[in-house]
């Protein structure tokens, strides 16, 4: 059953996710999305994320067929932990900022079918960005536009969807 976890930059959608996680009495896989390149302070970062999982789940760094690697990992029993899929999309984008739309646009087909028959639970982290001033930077409302499809169309195939803000959770669709 998968559950869509949004939220703003530190608003606690991870935390809220690895808590549902830690509670879960099956075999947890973390799928981890970010790719570093280079910034220092994002490594930070994507460490503290590491160093707070525990040591039993298995760990996934996958690429951009993250379908596939839903797939893969799957178990019935089993709870999927996916953070995040802004992550995700970043890597649709190359160091000088070009999108490859037709690579994404692929993947995100491949994610959102593989959502639809996963025998485990699955939790999708993401991140809502689109509540800002429209950016004067193409690359950047890019990127706003493509997450803001994303995080719809996944919603549609999650069973539930929780909105965090100030470490709340908030339950937009399924039940509590």
């Amino acid at each position: 059953m998968p559950h869509l976890i949004s939220g703003g930059a530190r608003s606690g959608k991870s935390r809220y996710a690895e808590t549902l996680a830690l509670a879960h009495p099956g075999p947890v896989c973390y799928l981890a999305t970010a790719e570093l390149r280079g910034d220092v302070e994002f490594a930070a970062r994507v460490e503290h994320h590491r160093q707070r999982r525990p040591v039993e789940w298995s760990q996934v760094e996958a690429g951009r067929g993250l379908g596939a690697e839903l797939l893969r990992h799957d178990v019935a029993g089993g709870l999927l932990l996916i953070d995040c899929l802004g992550m995700w999309l970043m890597r649709f984008f190359d160091e000088d900022g070009g999108f490859d739309a037709a690579g994404f646009e692929q993947e995100r087909a491949a994610l959102l079918a593989a959502l639809t028959c996963v025998q485990g639970e699955v939790l999708l982290v993401s991140n809502e960005i689109g509540w800002g001033v429209v950016s004067a930077n193409a690359q950047t409302r890019c990127f706003v536009d493509e997450l803001g499809r994303l995080n719809q169309a996944v919603a549609a195939v999650c069973q539930r969807v929780t909105l965090v803000a100030c470490g709340l959770p908030l339950i937009l669709k399924g039940e509590a």
